[in-house]
């Protein structure tokens, strides 16, 4: 067990090829899970990760049901999201200065409430559109301290060697739950209605309130929190700021967060306007893209570094992918190629998260990391209704590539940029025949020439 805050590395400076690396050796798929209180927390997210799939899905169509409308959708979407916007650095220090474990009772108790009264509430008939609107709102709160919570505890339970591998398995996990849980929903929903994915959401957390309280508390590493203080918020931003392998990340998966994951609208819409689909083909296209983000998921477990190139990489085919489905002609196309994106989406997400996690200071671990949280899901407030209009006023086709572009111009942007700060350029050539695009060290251009 470590002991003190040198269990975690300093800050990564940045690199010629920008890049945090996380151990030299490769790691096994599941080599955090031989840690026992990781071990209980992954098995309690499992359960719960599955209610929060089935609420989504039973929530999205809901609101659908109620309005007929993908504008009300989003806005559903952008009210559960505006707590982390409005309130999410705050939440990040308040992670600094307290004990996460027991924060993490608190929210999970809390998000268990919000799921069983939204089922109450329509299994007796009295649901509104509203009741929806206030318990997403209210959930959003709660995650303003849940998210950074889950994320920085993390490396108490495991470690600095194995956190790339635990973030990944944690988004392996999540995965797994929507391949699962859009499939129940979307049963439930069609035999009994949404009254009861909302109820079982909620007694779902039942399992991660089990998992905490069984953890053994003399294993967890021990990292060092902020004492409280005035400009701990200023301190944050400014620690983001000065770093460019950290501040660039941010920004690109504020983007793909804010314009590019507007799936629930484009979903919904795709189904109920251009293939004429059910519920039960709703939680399909979310399972096909759970399928391919679990995919990415594994994959990145296997990975010993989180390059920022390969971030970058796949953002922009993220980007390009999403235009591409969104003039589908036919069904089973457009489902199909849900399958890369939800792998391509997942992995930015994955290296983005590890890559900023890898180059933080301990200390300052809950308030980046809420800054992460802040602008790849608060940005939904403001992206949510504009997609959501975008779809209404234009259709799905053009809603879906609208986000599928601006995610693509973001990439290619940040890329230019790092490329820029790690001292690389451009290079154009043929590699064994074949047109090659790649960035290099500006000396070995000045060496060649």
């Amino acid at each position: 067990m470590s002991t003190g805050s040198g269990a975690d590395s300093a800050p990564a400076p940045a690199t010629h090829d920008t890049e945090a690396r996380t151990d030299s050796r490769k790691p096994s798929m599941f080599s955090s899970l031989k840690i026992r209180n990781y071990r209980l927390f992954f098995t309690g997210q499992v359960v719960s990760n599955t209610g929060t799939w089935m609420q989504r899905i039973a929530q999205d169509w809901l609101v659908l049901s109620l309005t007929g409308s993908a504008t009300a959708v989003g806005i559903t979407t952008a009210l559960q999201f505006l707590p982390m916007l409005l309130f999410g650095l705050y939440g990040g220090v308040l992670v600094d200065r307290l004990p996460k474990r027991k924060l993490l009772f608190f929210t999970q108790a809390a998000m268990g409430l919000t799921g069983a009264a939204l089922g109450v509430l329509t299994l007796t008939g009295h649901v509104q559109v509203w009741h929806v609107y206030l318990t997403a709102f209210l959930l959003g709160l709660v995650t303003v301290v849940d998210n950074p919570a889950r994320q920085t505890f993390v490396s108490e339970m495991v470690g600095k060697d194995q956190l790339a591998n635990a973030v990944s398995l944690n988004s392996a996990n999540f995965q797994s739950a929507r391949l699962v849980g859009p499939a129940v929903a979307g049963v439930l929903i069609t035999a009994v209605g949404s009254g009861w994915a909302f109820l079982l959401n909620g007694v779902s957390f039942l399992a991660p309130l089990a998992g905490l309280a069984l953890m053994r508390t003399t294993e967890l590493h021990r990292v060092d929190r902020a004492p409280r203080g005035k400009g701990q918020l200023k301190e944050g931003l400014k620690y983001v700021a000065g770093r460019p392998e950290l501040i660039w990340p941010i920004v690109l998966v504020g983007f793909i967060g804010t314009f590019g994951f507007n799936f629930p609208i484009w979903l919904s819409a795709f189904v109920d306007d251009v293939f004429g689909g059910d519920a039960g083909t709703y939680g399909l296209l979310n399972t096909l893209m759970a399928a391919g983000s679990l995919t990415g998921a594994l994959l990145a477990a296997r990975r010993a570094t989180s390059r920022l190139r390969l971030l970058v990489g796949a953002a922009l085919a993220f980007g390009v992918l999403e235009i591409v489905a969104s003039f589908a002609p036919a069904f089973w196309l457009f489902a199909a190629l849900l399958v890369p994106i939800g792998m391509l989406g997942l992995t930015v997400n994955v290296t983005a998260n590890s890559s900023v996690q890898m180059a933080t200071d301990p200390v300052m671990r809950g308030r980046v990391m809420a800054l992460f949280m802040m602008v790849f899901t608060g940005g939904t407030p403001i992206g949510a209704p504009l997609v959501g209009w975008i779809t209404d006023t234009y259709g799905a086709r053009i809603g879906f590539a609208a986000g599928g572009l601006i995610a693509a111009l973001a990439a290619a942007t940040v890329g230019l940029i790092l490329a820029r700060v790690g001292g690389l350029r451009l290079k154009v050539g043929m590699h064994h025949g074949h047109p090659q695009v790649r960035f290099v060290p500006r000396e070995r251009l000045a060496t060649a020439a």
